[in-house]
């Protein structure tokens, strides 16, 4: 058949068409719907064919103009393709016929696609049969070719069916509308649930949380309470400890001051005691005079019995000394003096007993003695008119140009110094002998200021030799000290500065008396406080020159001459020599004691204090030395004396004096070797060689190697930062 032919062109053409393009829900077939459903039916007449009827109707002029057999028509709206042309050989038309109105073209609305259709529903939802009117329509229909009945029918099928699926779409998207605003509202309804469940859920924490901080801030309060409960008990208790220890000081205060009484009580009657004492052993010393004289050449035993006797004085006498500032002599003090006294006792009643023996025997040998005494005397006068012939001979050999005393400068110069000395002791000889009990208490707090401290320097650190001089400094400068827990000051008294300056260069000296003497390298700390003092109180250094010429005139140096009706123990006194009642000081003690003033002197003269102005001359310096060394050189030597003085001036201010002086110096050191050593040798006895043979090896390995060595125990730098 003809038409059966044509059906592959017929769905070629409604594939190419606008609506073959469509697309279709590929879920249709799941959901059960069957595209093809009206396709299957029966063909029936389009709802459509009225209208096309009705635009068949319309004039022939109107027609023939817009009707063209074969022509295309291309739809001006946008977004619509051109619809297939039909054929002129198409089987619905012969070669030769003439134009009819179904072979000509017709108007036809616009119908939309689905796309199209279901964009307009949801803007402005118009009605099916206002699209298809053409009255509303103000856009004229394209034109088309006449279809057959089979297409017509064909394309009414496929218009119902987008027709349908367009309303079923609308349909399923109404219930997804629907289903998707109850699922928003649920969601809604749901959010809203929980919001409140977690308002509800936030006000439940602020409540417990306002619920423990009232009960933290109860448990607070009540341990405050409990606290201050506490610290009122504590309170409580301490003032009752307070008090028992107020009780406890005032007895232990009341035991202390009955203590001090009875101290003060048993003192003094250790005190009375201890007089007494040394009052009966000077008696029974005074009682070995009269065995002495009896025998012309006393034996040995007897002479070692009168050293023991004399040393027990002299120990009981510095027990004494220690008490005469104002102290009570110790239960020790008091067992040493009473062993001293029975000592003293037996040492007598045995003295008393070898005397007599010795008596009872020289009378029996009293004719051989005295010949063998004669027959000795003979002889050693002999040999002594020998000796004192050499001896004459060589020294009228060498003691050319000597002096045997001081240059009259310098005696006057200490002629100076001890008046000095003697005025400034007249101006407190008040506050000495005064008989006021606070004046007495007031010159021992200002003795014991002035004389501590200078006990007290040492070489431990630098820090504290300051600390020592600031002291002595203030208490010389008016400023108040504290001494023995007491505050005390020159000012308090009108001769308070004289009476300090006086002990403080007494101390000095004492401490270069005994300090130094037994501890050579006591000497610098000493001397540079010394030399400190001296730059800021010049009184004090002229006060320390005078005690050390008087306790050591070799310092001056001065020979001083035994002047007629002065009696030998006053002339040992001027010499130096200490005095008592024991008799005459050894010389070994003597020498001593003289090295260690000759050994602080020797290094005042070198140092001066760290911490002073340094502008100004030296008080005392190094000319002072040069001149005490050229002085003795031009003086004679003296036997044991001279030879230590020396040594120990070189050996603590040689290495100075060579810094100093240089090849003068050395000029000085050869002419001691070579001139001057000769004539201490030649006054030299054979049991004091010793200080003549140190003297003689320090000047020899002096000169060897050009080099004197620093003293031992010289301030460094390191000690000052200590």
């Amino acid at each position: 058949m003809p038409a059966e032919s044509l059906r592959w062109d017929t769905l070629e053409a409604l594939k190419n068409s606008p609506k073959g393009r469509l697309k279709y829900n590929p879920d249709w077939l799941e959901k059960g719907e069957d595209i093809l459903s009206g396709c299957n039916e029966a063909p029936s007449l389009s709802p459509l064919s009225g209208l096309i009827l009705k635009r068949l109707n319309m004039s022939p002029r109107t027609l023939q103009k817009t009707c063209s057999l074969g022509s295309a028509f291309r739809d001006p709206s946008p977004g619509l393709s051109e619809e297939a042309p039909v054929s002129s050989t198409s089987p619905f038309h012969s070669a030769n016929a003439q134009p009819t109105p179904l072979s000509s073209p017709l108007l036809v609305p616009r119908l939309k696609t689905d796309k199209e259709q279901i964009v307009g529903d949801e803007d402005s939802a118009p009605d099916a049969s206002d699209n298809l009117s053409p009255v509303t329509n103000p856009i004229p229909p394209p034109t088309i070719s006449l279809l057959s009945p089979r297409a017509t029918q064909m394309e009414g099928c496929i218009r119902i069916c987008e027709e349908k699926h367009r309303a079923k779409a609308k349909m399923e998207l109404s219930l997804r509308q629907e289903l998707q605003e109850k699922l928003v509202a649920s969601v809604a309804s749901r959010e809203s649930e929980q919001l409140k469940r977690f308002e509800e859920l936030m006000e439940l924490k602020q409540r417990q949380e306002y619920q423990s901080m009232s009960d933290m801030m109860d448990r607070e309060t009540q341990e405050s309470i409990g606290r201050q409960e506490k610290l009122k008990e504590e309170h409580k208790n301490r003032i009752k400890i307070l008090n028992l220890r107020l009780r406890e000081a005032e007895q232990q205060r009341l035991r202390e001051v009955e203590f001090e009484r009875q101290r003060q009580v048993e003192g003094r009657e250790r005190l009375r005691a201890l007089n007494a004492i040394q009052e009966e052993i000077l008696q029974l010393n005074q009682l070995l005079e009269p065995v002495a004289p009896t025998q012309s050449g006393p034996s040995p035993d007897l002479t070692s019995y009168s050293t023991r006797a004399n040393q027990l004085c002299s120990q009981v006498s510095e027990v004494v000394r220690t008490t005469a500032e104002g102290e009570f002599p110790s239960v020790e003090d008091m067992t040493v003096a009473e062993r001293a006294l029975h000592e003293m006792r037996s040492l007598i009643r045995v003295m008393q007993e070898a005397a007599a023996q010795a008596q009872e025997k020289r009378k029996k040998e009293q004719e051989e003695e005295e010949e063998r005494r004669k027959m000795a005397m003979l002889q050693a006068q002999q040999e002594e008119q020998k000796k004192s012939a050499a001896l004459s001979a060589k020294e009228k050999a060498r003691k050319k140009g000597l002096q045997t005393k001081a240059e009259q400068s310098t005696l006057k110069w200490y002629q100076e110094l001890q008046d000095s000395a003697n005025q400034c002791a007249q101006s407190f000889e008040g506050l000495n002998n005064t008989k006021d009990i606070q004046t007495k208490k007031l010159r021992m707090e200002l003795q014991k200021a002035a004389t501590i401290p200078v006990s007290q320097i040492s070489s431990i650190s630098g820090s504290k030799l300051r600390e020592i001089f600031d002291k002595i400094d203030n208490l010389l400068s008016g400023r108040s000290v504290v001494s023995g827990g007491k505050s005390v000051s020159t000012s308090q008294h009108p001769n308070g500065l004289d009476f300090v300056s006086y002990k403080l260069a007494e101390k000095f000296v004492k401490q270069g008396e005994e300090e130094v003497a037994s501890h050579h390298e006591a000497a610098f700390p000493i001397a540079v406080v010394a030399s400190g003092v001296w730059e800021l109180h010049p009184k004090v250094g002229d006060l320390i020159l005078a005690h050390l010429h008087k306790k050591c005139p070799y310092a001056v140096p001065h020979y001083p001459p035994m002047k007629d009706g002065t009696s030998v123990e006053e002339y040992q006194k001027i010499l130096g020599y200490r005095v008592e009642d024991g008799g005459v000081e050894a010389q070994d003690s003597f020498l001593k004691r003289m090295s260690g003033m000759i050994r602080l002197y020797a290094a005042i003269i070198q140092l001066r204090w760290p911490y002073g102005s340094k502008q100004g001359p030296d008080p005392h310096g190094l000319n002072n030395g040069w001149r005490w060394l050229a002085q003795m050189l031009n003086m004679e030597p003296l036997a044991d004396v001279t030879a230590t003085l020396l040594f120990d001036f070189l050996e603590v201010c040689g290495n100075a004096l060579m810094k100093q002086y240089q090849v003068q110096f050395w000029k000085l050191i050869l002419l001691i070797q070579e001139e001057y050593l000769l004539r201490i040798e030649a006054v030299t006895s054979q049991g004091q060689a010793g200080s003549v043979t140190r003297l003689k090896q320090f000047l020899e390995s002096s000169l060897r190697s050009r080099q004197i060595p620093p003293p031992k125990g010289q301030l460094s730098s390191h000690f000052w930062r200590s």
